[in-house]
């Protein structure tokens, strides 16, 4: 029998587990935690029952599949991640909300607010790190992150449900890691726009020719003129 502190911290640490792992792959997330408490190796509290149903788990493990290619294709991923900002922030939230169990309405809504924003932060991690990475031309460092990607939800939601200290242990270094690691993601954000902005809007050679040339042109072509008349 767990003691009202052991529940706590699993609690949290589930919570949490879930809202951060849904930031990066959601539909992982959902099967992981489907499977398991199918399998009985997890104890699904009862507001996350419904990720226990065969047609939940089914089409989990169908978008799981096309997240798996469109996350290793250069360009699909961070389309893939545009559209999603819009699905894994408000699902992180619910997941984070509904594994706190049953406990006073005011704590659902703080874990809730609290996994909203975990989400967000390693969403914004991983959209901002693919649309850098996607400015290289070779495919293998997308096909590298993205593979670490599963591996670290995979691993990550495992330690949150078997070893919940380590987890916020883990999730304590994590916060500090991205607070440093959104500034400078957004700086190189912003240096590739840039970069983008004045390829498109380079002028044509002569367009871009001293202007003190047209006059010099403009002369010449007048005193050949003269020239001509006067023969």
């Amino acid at each position: 029998m767990m003691s009202e502190y052991e529940q706590l911290v699993n609690s949290i640490s589930m919570s949490m587990g879930a809202a951060w792992a849904s930031g990066i792959n959601l539909y992982a997330t959902l099967l992981m935690l489907g499977i398991l408490g199918v399998t009985g190796n997890i104890v699904l509290p009862e507001n996350l029952h419904i990720l226990m149903h065969p047609a939940v788990i089914g089409a989990s493990g169908l978008m799981f599949v096309a997240e798996f290619f469109a996350d290793k294709t250069p360009g699909v991923d961070s389309g893939w991640d545009a559209i999603h900002t819009f699905i894994r922030i408000p699902a992180g939230a619910m997941l984070a909300a509904g594994a706190i169990g049953e406990v006073n309405p005011a704590m659902i809504m703080a874990a809730g607010i609290l996994g909203g924003g975990l989400s967000a932060g390693t969403h914004a991690a991983k959209a901002g790190a693919r649309a850098l990475i996607n400015t290289s031309p070779e495919p293998f460092t997308n096909w590298a992150a993205s593979v670490t990607e599963d591996i670290a939800v995979i691993a990550g939601v495992w330690t949150a449900l078997q070893h919940p200290m380590i987890f916020i242990g883990f999730l304590a270094l994590f916060l500090f890691f991205l607070a440093w690691l959104l500034p400078k993601i957004w700086r190189g954000i912003k240096k590739a726009a840039s970069a983008v902005m004045k390829l498109f809007s380079r002028r044509p050679e002569a367009a871009d020719a001293d202007p003190g040339t047209v006059p010099l042109a403009a002369a010449s072509a007048n005193g050949t003129l003269e020239a001509f008349e006067k023969e």
